[in-house]
């Protein structure tokens, strides 16, 4: 199925780049410009092929692996080869360097469509995506790009590493140290509750090269994990288990000056412009769990008979569903919405952050209704509803809390109106 939808997308608008397996390996998934205005439900050709073949991969690939891979808490290694060989590990990425080169917004499909399914390999997918590869194609030398967005395109998964036991609301309280070397720096401290880092090769770490000049001090390098990167702890989690959220640790970890990204003491710059981007791919993902915690559920709800009619159909039940559904169509156009604004070169910032406040209540929300929408066969694991609900509250913590969203958002307003 994924080979068909293979060449059915390249016979009308991709060309065979780096590998004959690849679904995206084109330029061409730019959002054509409109002469009139369009609705936020409407994408481009590309997109809608990229959704139909993400949906196709996570129903015929992840699917059968999603209870397995959260009952042993680990990402089963062909998921991320599927990933790759698919293309959609460099969405955003030039083709030049071995990616897509399609549109922010093909990235925010793809994170969505696989959260409909299994939400921890949405976010694997996300950090990778709108995370270590946003940085390297914004803040990345040529030679950088270079040499590390073909491997993160085409085989090696990244990892971002900012917080820290005392710095994860305070992003730039952190600890991590690098000290000047010759033509090295050499890192010592530790990172906490960063994803992707197990099964990770090359990551971006955040240290204080002068912590006199506090946050200005903080600076970008990418590593490889055989430079020395330490796991010290792999979490135990609620939800999204696996998705590996683990603790690093960095003791004399030699990495060469050419490594940091963006020059000397922008590390603070890099994750506060990068984070508000990735605001939206969380919201992608809490978008898409909401509509596969509904979608498993409802049609439940017009199976299941009591006192001679489907449950569904009660109004106390249809009510529900039907408000269910309203909140997720508001987190849907909240969230594109954003990422148009970010595509357009427009303010986003308040928008992403109401777009991954509103998606994480949404998530929370439905996925508990949905659980008691299906009664005792909801709350069973057999269904994988309960799943989405320990998946949902995640949202609410990583990437901004839901109190840093407020908090974000209440300042432009103040800012508007005082």
């Amino acid at each position: 199925m994924l080979a068909a939808a293979t060449r059915s997308a390249r016979s009308l608008c991709f060309r065979p780049l780096v590998s004959a397996s690849r679904t995206f390996t084109s330029s061409t998934c730019r959002r054509e410009e409109v002469l009139r205005p369009a609705s936020l439900t409407t994408f481009t050709d590309e997109e809608q092929m990229l959704r139909d073949t993400v949906k196709r991969f996570a129903a015929d690939i992840v699917a059968p692996k999603v209870r397995e891979m959260d009952e042993n808490e680990s990402m089963d290694p062909s998921i991320i080869q599927g990933l790759f060989d698919q293309g959609l590990m460099g969405i955003e990425t030039s083709p030049d360097q071995g990616g897509a080169g399609c549109s922010f917004t093909s990235a925010i499909i793809a994170i969505e469509e696989l959260a409909k399914v299994d939400p921890s390999v949405s976010v694997l997918c996300d950090v990778h995506n709108t995370l270590v590869n946003t940085v390297l194609r914004k803040y990345g030398s040529k030679e950088q790009q270079e040499k590390w967005l073909p491997q993160l395109s085409e085989s090696k998964l990244g990892s971002f590493c900012l917080s820290e036991t005392s710095s994860g609301s305070d992003a730039f309280a952190l600890k991590t140290r690098a000290v000047k070397d010759g033509n090295n720096y050499i890192l010592n401290g530790s990172k906490m509750w960063i994803t992707n880092s197990y099964e990770a090769e090359i990551f971006l770490i955040f240290a204080n090269i002068d912590p006199s000049k506090g946050y200005k001090g903080i600076t970008c390098f990418i590593a490889t994990k055989e430079m020395g990167i330490k796991i010290a702890k792999k979490e135990q989690k609620l939800g999204i288990r696996a998705s590996s959220t683990c603790t690093l640790d960095f003791d004399d970890l030699k990495i060469p000056e050419e490594n940091i990204i963006g020059g000397e003491g922008k590390g603070y710059k890099i994750a506060i412009e990068i984070l508000n981007e990735g605001r939206i791919g969380i919201a992608a993902q809490m978008l898409g769990l909401a509509q596969g915690a509904f979608d498993k559920s409802v049609p439940y709800t017009y199976q299941r008979q009591q006192f001679g009619q489907p449950i569904g159909t009660f109004q106390g039940m249809a009510f529900q569903i039907a408000q269910a559904a309203i909140d997720i169509e508001s987190a849907r156009l909240l969230t594109y919405n954003a990422a148009r604004l970010k595509e357009e070169g427009k303010s986003f910032t308040k928008e992403a952050a109401m777009a991954k406040y509103w998606s994480s209540v949404v998530a929370q929300r439905v996925a508990g209704s949905a659980i008691e929408w299906a009664g005792g066969v909801g709350f069973t694991r057999e269904t994988g509803i309960e799943k989405f609900w320990r998946d949902s509250k995640i949202g609410a913590i990583y990437e901004g809390t839901s109190n840093i969203q407020l908090q974000t958002i209440a300042k432009f307003i103040q800012k508007e109106y005082s």
